[in-house]
């Protein structure tokens, strides 16, 4: 075998594996959203295997529109930020917790943590108070601080002070900044 067929071979693998984990991740997403019924009201989007998820609370503007979770103003808010942390923004999943306000929180939990473990993220950023809520219900924890590393489940969990509510307001940006500065890779990011 050639070096470029070896090449070859080992990259059809790798293309293999990764076909195959993210049909386990949609697998896994179509169940954690079978957990609240209704939950599909605004879609989880982006990556399925992923380094950073995004977690805002209640649908906003871009959502209630129709778009996926995270995606509009906030939602370019949050990339530029994870890029200028380093953070490759191709490797981004992103949820709103609350897609549905009569889902019972214990419902809302078990889908926010089944999400979540479905793409795997080692870091998950809530972008607003009632993110952070229920983040820490999905994993048990005490209540998020804003900008405060919490190690969970394998995880880093960061909370942020309303990325969305901060983009009209610059001291109140600034402040966010810092806070997302916690989320910042702890190695290389590949």
């Amino acid at each position: 075998m050639t070096k470029h067929e070896g090449d070859a071979a080992f990259a059809a693998r790798a293309e293999h594996i990764r076909a195959e984990h993210e049909a386990r991740a949609r697998a896994e997403l179509a169940a954690a959203d079978r957990c609240a019924p209704g939950s599909d009201v605004v879609p989880w989007s982006g990556a399925l295997i992923a380094e950073v998820a995004l977690v805002k609370g209640l649908p906003g503007p871009a959502e209630a529109s129709g778009g996926g979770a995270v995606t509009g103003a906030d939602g370019e808010a949050a990339d530029r930020a994870l890029d200028a942390l380093g953070w490759s923004t191709g490797a981004v999943f992103r949820t709103v917790s609350r897609p549905e306000p009569s889902i019972e929180p214990a419902a809302r939990a078990a889908r926010l943590r089944g999400q979540l473990e479905a793409v795997d993220a080692g870091t998950i950023i809530a972008l607003d108070r009632i993110a952070a809520d229920d983040l820490a219900e999905a994993f048990d924890i005490e209540p998020l601080a804003f900008g405060i590393v919490v190690q969970a489940g394998g995880r880093r969990l960061v909370a942020v002070d309303g990325l969305e509510e901060a983009l009209g307001d610059e001291g109140r940006k600034r402040r966010v900044w810092q806070q997302f500065r916690a989320a910042a890779p702890e190695g290389p990011v590949y």
